[in-house]
């Protein structure tokens, strides 16, 4: 039978949403934070080219369009988001991984509250240092490529720097201010916006492309919508897989009175990180494909710059590679952080619970990491051809990257966590109103 919350969770309807007031006031901050977000991505860095620009883009592929995919398109109208959210994913990268490597920050993270301040604290000092390294590469790129109007280059440098830093410590608080006060996870929701935003405009250049290209196959344009319908059915059929692991408590007798013996289930994904894989490997691919994009461009530098950049291009065997590479490895490592099956054991063993057919404690624990190795496989795998496939058909035929799987992964995981989250705001306001409704029949009584 099902519980009281599975049914009142059954018989949720957004119908309720006009008298959950708290509700509201997260919604309509949340769509304000992101208006302000899309406002930014039009104010380009002074000083900047745009025809120049434009020219480096024109053939820009590999993570040079994924990182503007996931910037909003800020990086290719260089504006002062150019830098998006990734500086600061950046920073989050290299803090999980040092917390696994040095013990004092181990010790810290152990700490409670105080320790996830401190490492936040940490993490923000290290996108200001990351953003500002970013900030000057690409500033000195622009200056060797002869896209800057301004005639001291000083003062660009210096003014480009600045801007671009900001901005992403901007976008970073932006993010942090809609996790505490919106709906929904604020870095997740900043490149979901930006994809979304700027997807009609390339939808509609696709089948622009569609009517006038010759070198287009007349069965291109109905293959990729199909493709990209099968994938948003696979990604959602995906993220809502479960492997439940069963879970037995024994019974137990007070006086006359025999509690326990009840079975519940502990979930695990197959898609443990989520969206965050993609997202990392591009960020980290993010500088050094950039220098070598704009060094490219303009036939300048060492020869082995426009080899190596040519094999970053979208669709080459290098690029491939290391994406996959760098997703494989996110996927095994990101799964490490957010699930410890050492300690989900104990925490089993300590509230009496057992797996059945494995004794307490560490046999517990081997179980589950041998079943959360063969699930992060999977959902490896999984990732890696969610975004490599999808790339091959896309850079064959030259179509945007917003169409690709990435991106598709990237706004229906953050449209599920933000329905979720927007569900759960909503069960709460009906326990609340049940509970109010009970006092008063209790005080009638």
């Amino acid at each position: 039978m099902a519980s009281a919350a599975e049914q009142l969770a059954a018989n949720l309807n957004f119908g309720v949403l006009a008298k959950a007031t708290e509700l509201k006031k997260r919604i309509w901050f949340t769509i304000a934070a992101l208006v302000v977000y899309r406002l930014g991505t039009w104010i380009p860095v002074p000083g900047i080219s745009p025809q120049a620009l434009a020219d480096v883009f024109k053939g820009g592929g590999g993570v040079l369009g994924m990182v503007d995919m996931l910037a909003g398109g800020s990086l290719q109208r260089m504006t002062i988001f150019a830098l998006a959210i990734m500086p600061y994913i950046s920073a989050s990268i290299i803090m999980q991984l040092m917390a696994t490597i040095i013990p004092s920050l181990e010790a810290i993270k152990k700490e409670g509250e105080q320790g996830r301040k401190k490492i936040n604290q940490y993490t923000r000092y290290l996108t200001v240092i990351i953003a500002i390294a970013q900030a000057f590469g690409i500033a000195s790129s622009l200056i060797s490529e002869s896209m800057i109007t301004m005639e001291s280059i000083v003062l660009f440098k210096i003014s480009a720097v600045v801007t671009l830093t900001a901005g992403t410590m901007f976008l970073m608080w932006l993010g942090e201010q809609i996790t505490a006060r919106g709906v929904g996870q604020g870095t997740s929701l900043i490149i979901f916006t930006g994809i979304v935003a700027e997807l009609p405009r390339h939808l509609v250049a696709t089948l622009e492309l569609g009517a006038t290209s010759s070198a287009l196959p007349s069965y291109a344009i109905p293959l990729v919508m199909v493709l990209a319908v099968a994938l948003v059915a696979l990604i959602v059929f995906v993220e809502r897989a479960q492997r439940r692991i069963l879970v037995q408590y024994p019974k137990r007798q007070q006086g006359n009175k025999v509690y326990g013996g009840e079975s519940s289930h502990l979930p695990l994904k197959i898609n443990t990180p989520g969206v965050i894989p993609p997202i990392f490997a591009s960020s980290l691919l993010l500088m050094p494909t950039t220098i070598l994009h704009f060094s490219a461009a303009g036939n300048k530098g060492p020869e082995w710059f426009q080899d190596v950049a040519a094999l970053m291009g979208r669709g080459h065997w290098l690029y491939l590679t290391l994406y996959a590479a760098l997703i494989v490895f996110f996927c095994f490592f990101y799964t490490a952080v957010v699930f410890n099956p050492v300690d989900t054991a104990d925490n089993l063993k300590k509230n009496g619970g057992f797996v059945p057919g494995y004794r307490p404690g560490k046999n517990t624990s081997d179980y589950l990491d041998y079943v959360l190795t063969r699930l992060t496989v999977v959902g490896s795998l999984y990732l890696v051809g969610l975004s490599i496939l999808p790339e091959l058909v896309i850079a064959q035929w030259g179509l945007p990257l917003y169409l690709g799987g990435t991106s598709l992964l990237i706004v229906v995981t953050v449209t599920l966590d933000t329905v979720s989250q927007i569900q759960s705001h909503l069960l709460a306001h009906q326990y609340e109103g049940l509970i109010k409704k009970s006092r008063l029949r209790g005080r009638r009584g």
